[in-house]
């Protein structure tokens, strides 16, 4: 079996001042809150189809992106390793992990630059 992108699903952004953040996303470009997990100083915001999730992190010195997170259909833990073995990438384990359709499968691995990119398949 295979699998393709069908889009991006969710970006995270690590944000110094979060609620100047949140206030920028929907009053600026008409984001909406849509969920908040204080813990981990998280706010989800929805546009379309798509989720931007804001992140409080102190700007350290590496990058402001943490992930980007790609959409795949039909989700294989199988194939996705098959397709990504050759270029010497190892994928971590398949969580139930909250996206912009809702919870559903993912995987996380470092692309060759160190970029963390996110598989995520359908919401269950």
């Amino acid at each position: 079996m295979t699998f393709h992108v069908e889009r991006i699903d969710h970006v995270v952004l690590r944000v110094r001042d979060l609620a100047a953040m949140v206030k920028f996303y929907e009053q600026a470009l008409g984001f909406k809150e849509e969920r908040r997990i204080e813990r981990l100083g998280l706010v989800q915001m929805r546009a379309g189809a798509s989720m931007l999730d804001l992140v409080h992190a102190e700007r350290g010195t590496g990058r402001n992106m943490d992930h980007l997170c790609f959409r795949v259909e039909p989700f294989d833990r199988d194939a996705i390793v098959k397709m990504l073995a050759p270029f010497g990438i190892s994928v971590g384990e398949t969580v139930e992990r909250y996206g912009a359709e809702g919870n559903g499968p993912s995987v996380y691995f470092d692309d060759p630059e160190g970029n963390q990119i996110e598989l995520k398949g359908p919401a269950k």
